[in-house]
């Protein structure tokens, strides 16, 4: 699913802490403003080739988590591999670490949330790992998991 009738804010207050909420302030780069699904990551350091190869792959509604490590150094998504996600049918991407492209990114029906921007292009050699767990502002987002984003902030089921 990728938009929804929720609200983080009312999620967290009839869930509590049963849900994670992460502290990291991200910024919203896609046309999607509220999102959810289950989770897929994946974790690289300026180095995109596992983020494109996921979301060349059926998405099924699901949010790819990619902990960049937090580096703004590169881009590790621009609108080619956001568009891509968006044919797969991926309902959203949570990226620690910074994409390119940005008007373009919020023309596509995606959501789409980053530390920041930065034009360079990061390197391709599939350096990292896919679908192990992440962990970046107090949240610890395991695949499967169930995510929900909007404009108050990213929620996770524990694991």
């Amino acid at each position: 699913m990728s938009t929804g009738d929720f609200t983080t804010a009312d999620l967290y207050d009839e869930h509590g802490d049963a849900l994670q909420s992460c502290s990291v302030q991200l910024r919203r780069y896609g046309g999607v403003a509220r999102f959810t699904g289950p989770v897929s990551t994946v974790r690289c350091h300026r180095d995109n080739a596992l983020v494109k190869a996921a979301l060349a792959e059926p998405g099924e509604g699901r949010v790819l988590v990619v902990d960049g490590g937090g580096s703004l150094e590169s881009a590790l998504m621009g609108d080619l591999i956001a568009g891509s996600a968006v044919a797969q049918g991926w309902a959203g991407v949570v990226i620690h670490g910074a994409v390119r492209d940005v008007v373009a990114l919020g023309d596509l029906p995606l959501g789409v949330l980053a530390l920041g921007s930065n034009p360079r292009k990061s390197a391709k050699d599939g350096v990292g790992e896919r679908d192990s767990p992440v962990a970046f502002g107090g949240v610890e987002f395991v695949p499967g998991a169930t995510l929900w984003a909007d404009e108050d902030g990213v929620l996770v089921t524990r694991p």
